[in-house]
């Protein structure tokens, strides 16, 4: 049931419009992955239901499972150590297409970046490397880690944009966008005060600063 709701298009559209910093402000958790985790290619955009898979280092076997257990609507969240290797590519990406995913995120490498980029699938990943990899291990497909510092389980809620990726527990995520959205609205209130010429200071109640340096 809560796979469903992350997959509704319209909770999709209140990610997209907060955003993954305001999101990681509003959840209060270490729900932000490791910084270096990024786009391959820009304006790339996630809210989906995770579903967690760990690759030995140079393996991509884990992922060929993962792509016949994983729901439709969720994104492939890979833990390969940081390991650097084309553990994703072009044929893996239509794969993920027909699939119903939404995604894929991954703390390693991937490759055919264009071909990627050109088909608009949404792929955030620590590196890319033309290096192949084998099919020889699968670690864990589907069960509880941590990625990039930050815990993971399946149907927890990512969403990666190009401020970062956060991953947010499924039991936090409905609290997490209203407190987004109270934020959200603060900053418009705040921005709109700043035009009219209120200072950063007297708005963050920092006046008394002034004085001291």
């Amino acid at each position: 049931m809560m796979e469903q709701l992350f997959t509704d298009p319209a909770l999709a559209a209140r990610c997209r419009q907060l955003g993954s910093a305001t999101l990681y402000e509003a959840c209060g958790q270490p729900c932000a992955v490791d910084p270096q985790i990024r786009s391959i290619w820009p304006g790339a955009f996630i809210a989906a239901p995770a579903y967690p898979l760990q690759c030995s280092p140079g393996d991509n076997l884990a992922i060929h499972i993962a792509l016949e257990r994983a729901p439709r609507g969720s994104v492939l969240v890979v833990d390969a150590a940081g390991f650097i290797a084309g553990y994703w590519g072009e044929v893996l990406t239509v794969a993920a297409e027909a699939a119903g995913l939404a995604g894929l995120v991954i703390n390693g490498g991937v490759r055919d970046i264009a071909a990627i980029a050109k088909r608009r699938f949404p792929v955030f990943a620590r590196g890319v490397s033309v290096r192949g990899t084998v099919k020889a291990s699968a670690p864990a497909v589907g069960q509880p880690l941590i990625f990039g510092g930050a815990p993971v389980a399946a149907g927890d809620l990512l969403v990666a944009d190009d401020d970062g990726v956060v991953i947010i527990p499924a039991v936090d995520a409905a609290r997490t966008l209203q407190a987004g959205e109270a934020r959200a609205d603060k900053e418009s209130m705040m921005m709109s005060q700043l035009t009219q010429g209120a200072t950063t200071l007297e708005l963050m109640g920092l006046a008394a600063w002034r004085e001291r340096v």
